[in-house]
């Protein structure tokens, strides 16, 4: 059975330098959902992803992460919650000096966990993604679809609850878009609540056939749910 709300936007509205991107926002993502976020460039569909990582707080309206009130949270309060979400970025940043391996397992590093005891899990993860032989490969030797699942990696080091992924495959052949959508479906099947921003309306049908999953889609500065249905 699908669990309570992990991340809740109710009546949110978000704007800056005066103009309004969004209004009247109101989404309940529940543990183990899977949603698309769809809609033309500049629609919004980066900046709903940010606010459900905490990065923004909203103009109007009250957005809750795992229950608390963004406002009224403390910055420790955050950085824990922000743990438990792992975010893949279309443009993913790697630091070009440090293998693969060491750019995956940085979450790690910054979070204080001890490595060599999380070097199992960093291996398996690294096997899990199809990236085990390039392990020891600098971020520049990778093609496209190798940094995405390197991104991916990156983005679940942690064990993190919920997974938001904005545009993962708007840089990669359909092929790759095909098995990074696999890993993701295969995440959710493990319990993972997964939120993904694409523009990619054949991806989303493709991957319908394999997960039960809603649509969302920011047009005219709103949010409508597509239901069942593109």
């Amino acid at each position: 059975m699908r669990g309570a709300g992990v991340i809740e936007l109710e009546n949110v509205a978000y704007g800056y330098d005066g103009g309004e991107v969004f209004a009247d926002v109101s989404l309940a993502l529940n543990a183990g959902s899977f949603h698309f976020l769809t809609g033309p460039s500049g629609s919004g569909k980066s900046t709903l992803l940010k606010l459900c990582y905490g990065v923004l707080v909203p103009t109007a309206g009250q957005l809750r992460l795992f229950g608390k009130d963004r406002r009224g949270m403390a910055r420790d309060d955050i950085a824990l919650a922000r743990r438990r979400i792992g975010v893949v970025h279309q443009d993913c940043q790697f630091l070009d000096h440090l293998s693969v391996s060491d750019n995956i397992a940085l979450p790690l590093m910054v979070s204080g966990r001890d490595l060599l005891a999380e070097d199992a899990n960093l291996s398996e993860l690294v096997g899990w993604v199809g990236l085990r032989d390039r392990a020891k490969a600098l971020p520049p030797e990778l093609s496209g679809g190798e940094r995405q699942r390197a991104a991916l990696a990156r983005a679940l080091i942690l064990s993190p609850e919920v997974v938001l992924a904005d545009e993962p495959t708007g840089n990669v052949d359909w092929e790759m878009s095909q098995r990074l959508m696999r890993l993701l479906i295969e995440l959710n099947r493990m319990g993972k609540t997964i939120l993904i921003a694409t523009h990619d309306l054949a991806l989303i049908r493709a991957a319908k056939a394999h997960v039960q999953a809603r649509v969302l889609r920011i047009a005219g500065r709103r949010l409508h749910l597509a239901g069942a249905d593109l």
